[in-house]
């Protein structure tokens, strides 16, 4: 579920396709886009083992541990797209605004987040060129916390 007024519209991201902009201006801190009517998680193993959910390995994003969800009906927040310099922090399926972003903001999160460990992304960076790959559970968590927390201390002066 996207929290603010939003609309999908051309990535200003090159090779992006669509992406999710902002409709109105959003907080530091504040939540855009959380978890809803998740009915079932698969383990990385689960998903590569079986033909039917490996064809939609393109369209899962991993949410805690080893566990991930796949999402065919390419939600809303499925437009939210990759930078290793997001404007949204991706934390336990939770989308957090790391700055006071302006209506008409496209929002990004670090893909890094959502892979499985050691897997690489099909596409790679627009601003670096540089490979997108996917931290450990324990590594994500530590950062994505260090992060949230950081930020809410410094949002909520």
């Amino acid at each position: 579920m996207i929290l603010p007024n939003y609309h999908i519209a051309h990535s200003a991201i090159p090779g992006a396709g669509k992406g999710l902009f902002l409709a109105e201006d959003v907080a530091a801190g504040r939540i855009i886009s959380a978890p809803d009517a998740i009915n079932q998680t698969f383990r990385h193993a689960d998903i590569v083992a079986s033909p039917e959910l490996k064809a939609q390995l393109h369209a899962s994003a991993r949410w805690f541990e080893d566990r991930y969800t796949l999402s065919p009906d390419w939600p809303d927040e499925c437009y939210i797209n990759h930078s290793f310099s997001p404007n949204g922090l991706w934390h336990l399926g939770f989308v957090f605004a790391l700055a006071a972003l302006p209506a008409g903001s496209e929002i990004t999160v670090d893909y890094r987040h959502l892979l499985p460990p050691g897997e690489s992304e099909d596409f790679v960076d627009s601003a670096t060129g540089e490979t997108i790959v996917g931290l450990s559970w324990q590594e994500s968590l530590a950062s994505s916390t260090r992060t949230l927390a950081e930020l809410l201390a410094t949002a909520h002066r």
